[in-house]
């Protein structure tokens, strides 16, 4: 019977030492609540804008600065991926964050392109800003739960590491 042991791990050994010695991974840790907190000061922005008509300059600069942060944490986040599983996008451990950080670039992109054609309205904009940001709150809770994930398979992995040993030193006498 197959236990929680077993199963194959989010990182092998190799991806471990590579993802722990990458300088990659203290970067996307620095970025990653930067563009959360830009996230939060923004969305208080574009919700009082639409709530109250006033603001849009300050709620439309806010939205751009998101994106940006948005953009660095994506290229340094494919370099950290290429450092850890040898591609830089769609490894096998992070297909689904990947495909929904797809969404998430498509619809800030959609935003700049709106703001800078004037495509739409005050209105319309902050309403792509905030389907933007539901996207990005599905993606940032995607790696919340990844990163969970592989804080918890560090006991497991030392209780499979052990029974490996011990089962090694069994077969050896």
């Amino acid at each position: 019977m197959a236990t929680s042991t077993d199963r194959p791990f989010l990182y092998s050994e190799a991806e471990r030492r590579r993802r722990d010695a990458s300088p990659w991974t203290l970067v996307q840790g620095v970025l990653a609540p930067v563009q959360f907190a830009i996230f939060l000061l923004s969305l208080v922005l574009v919700l009082r804008t639409l709530a109250t008509g006033e603001g849009a300059a300050l709620a439309n600069a806010s939205v751009v600065a998101k994106t940006l942060a948005l953009y660095a944490i994506m290229v340094t986040g494919s370099l950290w991926e290429k450092a850890v599983f040898g591609r830089y996008l769609f490894a096998p451990a992070f297909y689904w964050e990947d495909v929904v950080s797809m969404l998430v670039l498509a619809l800030h992109t959609a935003y700049l392109a709106a703001l800078a054609s004037g495509a739409l309205g005050t209105d319309g904009l902050m309403l792509l800003a905030l389907a933007a940001y539901a996207a990005y709150l599905v993606n940032a809770a995607q790696f919340v739960l990844k990163l969970r994930a592989a804080r918890a398979e560090a006991p497991a992995r030392l209780v499979r590491n052990a029974r490996r040993s011990h089962d090694a030193m069994g077969a050896a006498r």
